[in-house]
Parts: C-alpha cells; structure tokens; sequence
C-alpha cells in the first residue's frame, strides 16, 4: 500500500514516541473506493448490490513487507458496479477508520454477476 492514512501516522506517532497506548484492530479488512480515500478519509467507497468489505489475512513479515496470504475474493455483484479506481485498509467491517490506501494500476469496471478478486501476494503492506 502507498499511503497511511492521517488516523494510522497519527496513531503511530503518539504510540512510539508519546507513549501512548495504540489499539490493534483484531482483524482488517479491504474496502475498494470509486475515488481517492485519501490520507483524511474523505473519499467515496462502493455502496453498489453485492458490496461488503473483505477480512484478509497476511503472511509473515520480510525485509519490511508483508503481502496478503491468501486471495481476497469479493462477492458477486448483484448489479454493476460503479468503477472502482482504489483500495483502502480499514479496521472494522463497517465504519471505523481507514489505515492505508492506494490507486488501483487499472480501474476496474465489474458487471452484474462478476467477482472482484486481489489474489494472494497482490496486497503488499510496506511503511516506506
């Protein structure tokens, strides 16, 4: 991913150097945007048919990166989609807040009747 959020570097800062105590979320999950999210959480995420955000899971760590360990698999759109152009990480199902966000390489259009799908190793976490 190519951006924290302002939430996640805030998060970070206060953790690491204000010794503040951070909440880790117990599972997070991907969420797709039909514009930027951007770092203040002000972008448009898909409400389309068929939508809800996905769990995933990532394998260990290495040489600062982690990727996804299995493929995340989106339900079947139950109408078209508007187009999607980027993903976000956020911490719950519903709501709560965004961690990170990039634009797709390629906006995706997905029909009635079709999966979005990101497979496994594609969703790479890095804090560069």
């Amino acid at each position: 991913m190519a951006q924290m959020s302002d939430y996640l570097e805030n998060t970070l800062i206060d953790h690491l150097f204000r010794n503040t105590q951070m909440a880790t979320p117990g599972t997070v999950y991907v969420a797709l945007y039909t514009d930027d999210p951007t770092d203040a959480d002000t972008g448009t995420e898909l409400t389309a048919g068929g939508y809800a955000r996905k769990s995933f899971t990532l394998a260990a760590p290495s040489g600062g990166t982690a990727s996804n360990d299995a493929d995340i698999m989106f339900d079947a759109a139950t109408e078209d989609w508007p187009t999607v152009t980027h993903i976000g990480i956020r911490d719950a199902d519903t709501g709560g807040n965004l961690l990170m966000h990039q634009a797709l390489a390629t906006p995706v259009n997905i029909l009635d009747g079709n999966n979005f799908r990101i497979p496994a190793g594609e969703l790479t976490i890095a804090f560069d």
